[in-house]
């Protein structure tokens, strides 16, 4: 098994940031007999696939919500089957007639699986512009099928390309161009761009193939994963340590050496430095070059300016409920509701300054089935209300790490939480008695995340809508994973973004290889799954994995509640984002 040197010198590749992209690349490298060790600055793995506990009885998910994609040729089971990690985690089907729910003033709309079924439910809702919905809807099932295939199998592209002639001529132009073409109506807008905050731009802001990418996962079959989010990072962590890799929390990194052109190894936050002659970033794509790379020299100007005038995509408020009892009106699907039927007006407002939410999703883990119940105590509900970050909430930067008590932070928060709360009770109606609640700011997500501009989605401009940089770069040695490359957002993309870069570094196509089949990893080294493991826990590393603060799920004490349904809903967060 493969064993660094005790003085930290010999790793064969030090990956920074221990996100999903970070841990996929990992796992990959570790498999193929590379010594690898991941550094993660927060005290737990994950990036924004990580949970958080609160009052020994409310565990909330930061980022995943529902995953696409994920059926028996699906890309991220490939990934995790060629990691032996499918097995380990438990990936359980939405509904197929309504995994999301898309709730207008006019109407509601169930969102199923499959394109002819998503087709009709779209032209149904707005039927007098059935003939540009479907243009659309052809457009996006090419443009996505066709940007699989890119990932999966290469020489289906061609073919792809032949059956539906001119959808890559639409790929990179705007989504509001397309809704331009086909003159639709702010309704029809709003109906086929209502999920657009699965990747953080408008329909402006955001290419065709961008949107139709992430409309095809879902389309495709979406899931949830049973435990959440932090059983698939548990899993990853899992991999990498088991094949002599060594994942560290509480390490961050100050700086990536790579002076003339070369990468030579990281020197941490506390002046420890480590050397390696391969290097993955997985921070936030900004910050690597422009403030932790020692030379940059080796990088184009051109590429330099962009990174410096990128504009981010756009960061989101999160409102966490830790409710007694489950919403009544609130299911299993998650739920995208507006009090407007013009999206592309609304994120124009909200861009100029707006304080108006230009809409929220809704997503309850507690609402789904689960073999082990996780979210809450039994009968409690664990509620997400997320929207958009208004710009008057986006204009803060941390003082010394102590925006939380800062007097204005603290009275714009207090006005977030007010709006999500409002939001969320047009929506939801009375949420009865709110045991915890906690809402997470963009400087929230920079303090847990150092992402730009606190948002979870990456680069929105990067010299052109939706343009983003590979995993290479010029310097030798460094690679580059996560939100801001070009394989796109959220787990799905970040995974893809792991497994390309682990391949580019081993001169393998592995996507292709676990796509056909082939597994990388040694399952008979993985450690056994016991009824007490705790996900948390496993993803800290081995050396924190025992270390005091981890906060433990118990049932919920009576004498613990906080807030009576009588109340009012505006007070002061309970938690510490």
């Amino acid at each position: 098994m493969p064993v660094a040197a005790a003085d930290g010198s010999g790793w064969d590749a030090i990956v920074v940031g221990a996100g999903i992209g970070g841990l996929v690349c990992a796992g990959y490298l570790a498999a193929a007999g590379r010594r690898v060790l991941v550094l993660e600055q927060h005290d737990v793995a994950g990036g924004n696939a990580h949970v958080f506990r609160r009052r020994r009885a409310y565990e909330f998910d930061v980022g995943v919500h529902y995953l696409g994609d994920c059926g028996p040729d699906g890309i991220l089971p490939a990934i995790l089957r060629g990691l032996a990690a499918l097995d380990r985690i438990r990936l359980r089907p939405m509904d197929v007639q309504g995994f999301d729910r898309i709730v207008l003033p006019s109407q509601v709309i169930d969102v199923p699986v499959g394109w002819e079924a998503y087709r009709e439910r779209l032209c149904a809702a707005v039927p007098d512009e059935r003939a540009g919905i479907t243009a659309c809807l052809e457009v996006f099932e090419a443009v996505g099928a066709i940007m699989r295939a890119v990932l999966v199998d290469p020489p289906e592209v061609a073919r792809l390309t032949r059956r539906y002639p001119g959808a890559l001529g639409w790929s990179q132009r705007s989504l509001t161009r397309l809704f331009d073409e086909h003159r639709l109506s702010p309704l029809a807008r709003t109906v086929l761009a209502a999920q657009s905050g699965n990747y953080g731009a408008s329909p402006a802001g955001a290419t065709v193939a961008t949107h139709a990418s992430v409309i095809d996962h879902y389309v495709r079959g979406a899931y949830y994963l049973d435990g959440g989010g932090q059983t698939l990072v548990a899993a990853l962590v899992d991999v990498v340590e088991a094949h002599g890799g060594q994942v560290r929390t509480r390490a961050g990194v100050r700086t990536i050496h790579c002076d003339g052109g070369v990468v030579t190894g990281v020197t941490l936050d506390d002046d420890e430095h480590l050397s390696a002659q391969v290097v993955v970033s997985n921070a936030d794509y900004r910050r690597t070059l422009l403030e932790l790379c020692s030379d940059t020299t080796a990088f184009p100007e051109a590429v330099l300016s962009r990174t410096r005038a990128a504009v981010m995509r756009h960061p989101w408020a999160i409102l966490y409920l830790g409710l007694a009892a489950q919403p009544s009106n609130l299911g299993s699907a998650n739920l995208w509701w507006f009090d407007h039927e013009d999206i592309e007006g609304a994120y124009r407002r909200s861009e100029a300054g707006d304080e108006r939410l230009p809409y929220i999703f809704v997503s309850s883990a507690s609402a789904r089935p689960a073999e082990q119940p996780w979210a809450c105590p039994p009968g409690h509900g664990s509620v997400q209300v997320m929207a958009p970050c208004p710009a008057a909430m986006q204009g803060l930067e941390a003082r010394d790490g102590r925006y939380r008590r800062d007097p204005e932070y603290r009275s714009r928060k207090r006005w977030l939480t007010t709006a999500l709360l409002n939001a969320a009770e047009q929506a939801l109606g009375p949420l009865g008695e709110v045991i915890h609640q906690e809402t997470a700011t963009p400087l929230s997500h920079q303090r847990y995340t150092r992402s730009s501009g606190g948002t979870p989605y990456g680069l929105a401009e990067w010299g052109g809508i939706a343009r983003r940089p590979e995993t290479t770069t010029p310097i030798t040695g460094l690679h580059m994973v996560g939100q801001s490359t070009r394989y796109g957002s959220g787990i799905a993309g970040t995974a893809v973004s792991g497994i390309r870069c682990a391949g580019e570094i081993l001169g393998r196509d592995l996507m292709r290889e676990v796509y056909a089949g082939a597994v990388v990893a040694d399952a008979t080294r993985l450690p056994d799954r016991t009824p007490d493991r705790d996900p948390l826990a496993i993803s800290r590393g081995q050396l924190r994995r025992d270390a005091r603060g981890l906060p433990k799920l118990t049932l919920l004490q009576p004498d613990s509640r906080v807030a009576a349904a009588n109340q009012p809903l505006v007070r002061v967060d309970d938690g510490t984002l």
